[in-house]
């Protein structure tokens, strides 16, 4: 590569410092920030165009990497997500610059590799794919979150990580393993790009294919449940179905160590107990007093009730097998499937929750997390169908689309993964729906207090006597 980085006119820690911490994807915002300073850039084109590694180091000594792709244009010739202004140059976060596409499926379709002064910037394809070296549209896709996607002449998305961390991202490794077994229902991977160095061996981004004409879950059932309710049960029963068979193949490896299932330990099962009892007895200590005794109290029916919450939890976790453990999806909920245009769902983002780190999201976990992900997603459908649409769930919904969702899960998972049983299924099953409606209730109190009767209706249909004692 011919392009020099030193003709991008870096911006100063100044200009960087603004710039980022006002940027969607940068989540440390509440952290005292030291320094912001860039450690290296890859030149991708001589625009001059580059794609930089930004370093942000807290205090007390803490810090995070962060993707930040940079160009230089003639000051007036470019308005977008400009950092600064250098010699009459604006230098701007170029994600949004259709030129930064170009530049990297160009990169990845030839498989180049660019040495840096730390390290090699590598670009990939999947074997068996062939990607453009020319392409013409370049849009963005939706809102900018904690990563930026492009849509590629409606045929590819270029997803590019924003944060970055040490060691591959679990979506690469995952789309790679799904891609390779010809696994039906994901947007299959073509091609990655990366860094290996001394500063970081990371994931950078990844290319998919695009499903154009797919409808997020969320939006489906919210959708259906002003519709016609009833066709999101049959719906949710195929949903099951395809996640059944996404856990049956992620568990069908046993020669790739990143991927053999595991037997669940009993001190697995006991560190999840105390996490999650940790987490109830820090939400119940904090819960607020009810302001006024003859107002309606959306947290009645968990109110003073923490310990039988607690009790709950332990009576749950007493079970003979929990089954096996694997890669999963980590992140599981409506908004994470699609529905294509011939009513075939399929799963995206395969990276885990945001707030862990990429070790975190390596690890196998039971498979059920990921059921109860979308089993909480279902009830969280239902409450937000009124709250936003004015239009309530028919009494019995939600149970029935866990009920069809179950069903098809069932049905299509491979039973060596789950305890056995669909009585121990639903008992380990509740610890973790119990775990992610404590979380979520924490959450709503802290940000959203109109939508806190949907963890507290969780947290209550656990607590429920026929919950307790699942039938043989």
């Amino acid at each position: 590569m011919s392009a020099s980085a030193g003709a991008l006119r870096l911006p100063d820690e100044e200009a960087l410092r603004d710039f980022v911490i006002a940027q969607r994807w940068f989540g440390s915002k509440s952290k005292e920030v030291a320094h912001f300073r860039l450690l290296e850039t890859i030149p991708l084109t001589e625009q001059p165009l580059g794609l930089s590694v930004l370093e942000v180091e807290f205090l007390p000594g803490t810090h995070e990497l962060y993707q930040l792709p940079i160009g230089a244009r003639p000051e007036g010739d470019w308005t977008e997500g400009v950092i600064c202004v250098n010699d009459a140059m604006a230098i701007y976060d170029a994600m949004g610059d259709p030129e930064t596409a170009r530049a990297l499926l160009r990169l990845i379709a030839t498989d180049t590799e660019i040495e840096t002064a730390n390290g090699v910037a590598q670009f990939c394809t999947v074997e068996g794919s062939t990607l453009p070296a020319e392409i013409g549209d370049v849009r963005p896709m939706g809102a900018e979150q904690s990563n930026s996607s492009i849509v590629i002449d409606e045929k590819l998305v270029l997803k590019a990580y924003r944060k970055l961390g040490a060691g591959p991202n679990p979506e690469l490794e995952i789309l790679r393993f799904l891609t390779e077994r010809d696994f039906p229902h994901i947007a299959a991977l073509r091609g990655w790009y990366g860094h290996s160095g001394r500063l970081i061996d990371a994931t950078l981004g990844i290319v998919q294919d695009f499903l154009a004409g797919a409808t997020d879950g969320w939006d489906l059932a919210l959708a259906d449940l002003r519709e016609d309710p009833q066709r999101f049960v049959a719906r949710a029963r195929l949903l099951g179905e395809v996640t059944g068979r996404l856990h049956t193949t992620l568990g069908s490896e046993s020669q790739d160590p990143a991927f053999a299932p595991e037997e669940t330990s009993a001190e697995a099962l006991g560190l999840l107990t105390a996490t999650v009892d940790e987490e109830i007895e820090r939400v119940f200590v904090d819960l607020p007093e009810a302001d006024d005794p003859d107002a309606p109290d959306v947290l009645a029916p968990i109110r003073g009730r923490g310990q039988e919450v607690r009790d709950q939890l332990q009576r749950l976790t007493q079970v003979g097998s929990a089954g096996r453990v694997i890669r999963h999806h980590g992140d599981y909920h409506l908004g994470q499937v699609m529905l294509t245009a011939d009513d075939d769902w399929v799963v995206l983002d395969f990276e885990g929750e945001p707030a862990r780190t990429l070790v975190e999201r390596r690890r196998k976990r039971s498979p059920l997390r990921d059921v109860a992900g979308m089993l909480r997603s279902f009830a969280y459908a239902a409450t937000a169908s009124e709250l936003l649409h004015d239009a309530p769930a028919p009494e019995g919904w939600e149970d029935a689309v866990r009920s069809a969702y179950l069903d098809g899960y069932l049905e299509e998972t491979d039973q060596s993964l789950l305890p056995p049983g669909r009585a121990g299924v639903e008992r380990l099953l509740a610890v973790f729906e119990l775990e992610k409606a404590v979380y979520e209730l924490r959450y709503e109190l802290d940000n959203r207090p109109e939508w806190v009767k949907i963890p507290v209706a969780g947290i209550a249909r656990l607590l429920e006597p026929e919950t307790t004692e699942p039938e043989a």
